[in-house]
């Protein structure tokens, strides 16, 4: 029977003994449903080859047009729907059905071109690969100051984030979005409740609490009040029993292992695809055109909206050239899709008469990724997920939520370690430029915009440190990253309290991007729903029959 009491391991022997990247900590660790960037402009290889060879142009005209099908896309979609107007969605990513042993989604510890998008290789840290570019479900975008994260799927960020499912209090919401403090009240009543109700979320049952595979979870909830932090379980959108499906050994294991970074094999979560945009599809009056990347957004002679797409295969190579005519656009291509469009309709042009404020106002959400090495306790070898549980520090002069996520690679026996994410209010300092030459939006993060936030979560990283042994690593100390964007197309300067831009008619936007840099110290992917909701349900009063 070997020890298991593992001698003392500092931070330069770990480093050199397992790649951070290759412990799926930065990949694996935290993707978070808000960036569903469905609609961005990349320069792919692809499409270039397309303009040497003929490719038809065909012209559509629809009453209303969703571009993106996250959070925000799919309420907007299924409301739309319900209210008798035909819709279409756009979608640049592909479905990915899923189901009990399924291989729809890439694992950490085989990863291939699924997991990215049209790309020739690996966007994940750590992990060293070359393949043929692909519709995969992550695209990486390389910012000045910061990395961002961003879904490309039926469904959005939806498939691949963790699935943390957090309402803020009011004093932090309208910290975050004073534009719409005065909605909280109805939020609170009914919108938060209705997201709630879709995603049929729930707690991690005791039982499974209990089991092995969640030792890690149970270590952060005996730990996290020593070092002064309120704990929680955090609402997930995931049936159970498929988790206990895997604990009897039905289903190969996704959930217990925690290996969730590209999507859960098994099923069970209650993803936008098979909730909001399911009962939209049901409905007869929603069609959902997967594969089809909105490359500009422009006005007509006559005011109407017009979006230029490319109908792409799953090689990223042009198949048709569309021209959409529509009375009506709602743009739900995530923070950095949405406002790209905007950024470049209004740097090429396109838009007359865009807000000023339009690529202003983005922010990260505070999202950190620490590795906790060597606790005193024993996290398991197997970790299981989604992440949930986490704690709160009451009273703190910085907002800011603490999460365990589990690990999907573990390093081998003696190095213990967990990941520990933080995140909080940042100042929404992030800010978006046209460059003519890419025909794109960049972005420029600086990193004083969240110094306050971040000194907080590391002095509490450390807090966690002291009371259960062993020690923190910032892992994105070297190169800042985050699957939470927002921002970019701010309510109040560039949208009003319901996503209309401001002075064009028939033009919403209903994501992140109109979300000022955070949200209220939690996962984004919640208050993006509700405030859909919200806006969805004045918008029909206010809108519908007058503007389409």
């Amino acid at each position: 029977m070997p020890d298991h009491t593992p001698p003392p391991i500092g931070r330069r022997a770990f480093i050199g003994s397992a790649a951070l990247g290759g412990l799926g900590l930065t990949a694996a660790g935290f993707p978070g449903g808000a960036s569903a960037a469905t609609a961005s402009t990349p320069a792919s290889t692809p499409a270039t080859a397309a303009r040497r060879r003929r490719v038809p142009t065909t012209e559509h005209r629809e009453r209303a047009v969703v571009v993106g099908s996250g959070f925000g896309g799919g309420v907007t979609a299924l409301r739309l729907a319900q209210a008798g107007v035909p819709t279409l969605v756009l979608e640049r990513g592909k479905r990915w059905p899923t189901g009990p042993n399924a291989d729809t989604f890439p694992r950490m510890s085989t990863l291939d071109r699924r997991s990215a998008w049209l790309t020739d290789h690996s966007t994940t840290p750590g992990v060293i690969k070359t393949w043929k570019p692909y519709t995969g479900l992550i695209e990486t975008l390389k910012e000045q100051g910061m990395t961002l994260n961003c879904g490309a799927a039926v469904g959005g960020g939806s498939l691949m984030y963790h699935g943390m499912t957090l309402q803020p209090t009011e004093e932090h919401f309208a910290a975050s979005m004073p534009a719409a403090a005065d909605d909280y009240a109805a939020l609170d009543r009914w919108a938060y409740p209705t997201v709630a109700r879709m995603l049929k979320v729930s707690t991690v049952p005791d039982d499974i609490l209990a089991t092995p595979s969640y030792r890690s979870s149970r270590l952060f909830l005996d730990v996290a009040p020593k070092a002064g932090l309120e704990t929680f379980r955090v609402p997930l959108p995931v049936d159970w029993n498929y988790v206990r499906g895997e604990l009897r050994g039905a289903y190969d294991p996704t959930y217990i292992t925690s290996d969730l970074a590209f999507g859960v094999n098994n099923g069970g979560k209650q993803s936008i695809d098979v909730t909001y945009l399911a009962a939209a599809e049901a409905t007869g009056r929603t069609r959902v055109a997967p594969l089809h990347v909105v490359r500009d957004v422009s006005m007509n002679a006559r005011g109407k909206w017009v979006l230029h797409v490319d109908r792409i295969d799953t090689g990223g190579v042009v198949q048709e050239h569309k021209r959409i005519v529509a009375g009506a656009v709602f743009l739900n291509a995530g923070s950095p899709g949405t406002t790209r469009l905007l950024v470049k309709a209004r740097g090429k042009g396109l838009v007359p008469d865009l807000p000023d404020a339009i690529g202003t106002q983005w922010g990260n959400n505070g999202d950190r990724i620490y590795a906790w090495i060597q606790p005193d306790g024993d996290p398991g070898d197997k970790q299981g997920g989604p992440a949930c549980v986490g704690g709160r520090l009451p009273g703190g002069p910085v907002p800011f939520t603490i999460i365990h996520a589990g690990s999907p690679l573990l390093p081998p026996y003696p190095i213990k370690t967990m990941v520990v994410v933080g995140f909080g209010i940042v100042k929404p300092a992030g800010t978006w430029r046209y460059d003519a030459g890419k025909d794109d939006a960049r972005l420029t993060w600086p990193a004083q915009a969240e110094a306050g936030l971040q000194k907080a979560i590391k002095k509490q990283m450390d807090g966690l440190s002291r009371a259960g042994g062993g020690f923190m690593i910032d892992t994105n100390a070297l190169e800042p990253s985050t699957w939470h964007s927002l921002g970019g197309v701010p309510m109040g300067p560039a949208v009003d309290r319901y996503g209309r831009v401001l002075g064009h008619r028939g033009l919403y936007v209903l994501d992140g991007a109109r979300i000022p840099g955070s949200t209220g110290a939690c996962n984004p992917s919640m208050t993006i729903a509700a405030l859909a909701e919200h806006s969805m349900a004045a918008l029909l009063r206010r809108d519908l029959g007058r503007v389409f």
